[in-house]
């Protein structure tokens, strides 16, 4: 397999499932632990960063194909919230010579009209008062999950949930720069997705991840970062006993990520 090759280029073994944590974060990273001593790039993103069923994930060939350690900071299901809060994590990234961020959709974070877990950031937690203003019909108790909420929503009337749209891409900016501008290392922004930017940022389902995020929002961090690369995925359907498209996603796409960021890296890394 080319992942294989990839990885014994660098003469590393398989990376293990095994769970591990990082200098005080409270959160469980895919092992085994890496050491942060030298020059590393710290990969922070969700499901597909993870990688759960694939040997070797895209930080693991990126690794392989620049020589420079990788380390894998993927949280499944993360929203900006899991990362911008938790200080040692953001310390780790702090320390790296670059930080790949694979964007995050913009529906699992708190924001003026609901909140979620602070590290499960799929889950649902509460309505506060406007959106039960806005949605007085609709019984937010049902909901455990921040998409079935958001689809119930946007179902039971289309311009009302254009006005939470609204209120979520502003959220999801404002946490982007607040994320980037607390990480401190340079950013390359990752794009993975069956979507381009400007297609389909209205939905809230998982085939539309990252999920209401917009070609424009992009554009509003495009100061912030050094680079974005973009890559688009086939239509994975849902596999049984996995969580999704991105618990599904396959080795030649991690392939394909790994190679399309390896320009901005070296450029970044070695001019």
């Amino acid at each position: 397999m080319v992942g294989d090759m990839l990885y014994q280029r660098a003469g590393c073994a398989p990376r293990s499932l095994d769970r591990c944590r990082y200098d005080g974060s409270r959160l469980l990273f895919r092992g085994p632990r890496r050491r942060l001593e030298g020059e590393y790039v710290a990969c922070l993103g969700g499901t597909e960063t993870f990688g759960k069923y694939v040997a070797h994930p895209y930080p693991d060939l990126l690794e392989g194909l620049t020589g420079i350690t990788c380390v894998n900071f993927g949280w499944p299901n993360a929203g900006v919230d899991v990362f911008a809060n938790d200080r040692a994590l953001l310390d780790c990234a702090g320390r790296a010579r670059l930080c790949v961020l694979q964007v995050p959709c913009a529906v699992n974070m708190s924001n003026r009209y609901y909140r979620v877990h602070p590290r499960r950031n799929d889950r649902f937690l509460t309505a506060t008062e406007p959106l039960e203003e806005l949605f007085g019909e609709v019984d937010f108790t049902e909901f455990s999950f921040t998409r079935h909420m958001l689809g119930r929503l946007q179902a039971v009337s289309p311009d009302r949930f254009t006005r939470l749209r609204a209120e979520l891409a502003d959220a999801w900016v404002a946490g982007m720069k607040t994320l980037i501008a607390r990480i401190g290392a340079p950013v390359v922004l990752l794009w993975l997705s069956a979507r381009a930017p400007d297609e389909g940022a209205d939905r809230p389902d998982i085939g539309a991840d990252p999920a209401l995020v917009s070609g424009e929002m992009l554009a509003a961090l495009r100061d912030h970062v050094e680079d974005l690369v973009e890559i688009r995925l086939a239509e994975v359907p849902e596999a049984p006993g996995r969580g999704g498209p991105g618990d599904a996603l396959d080795p030649a796409t991690h392939e394909r990520a790994a190679q399309a960021l390896v320009p901005a890296v070296a450029r970044l890394l070695h001019g």
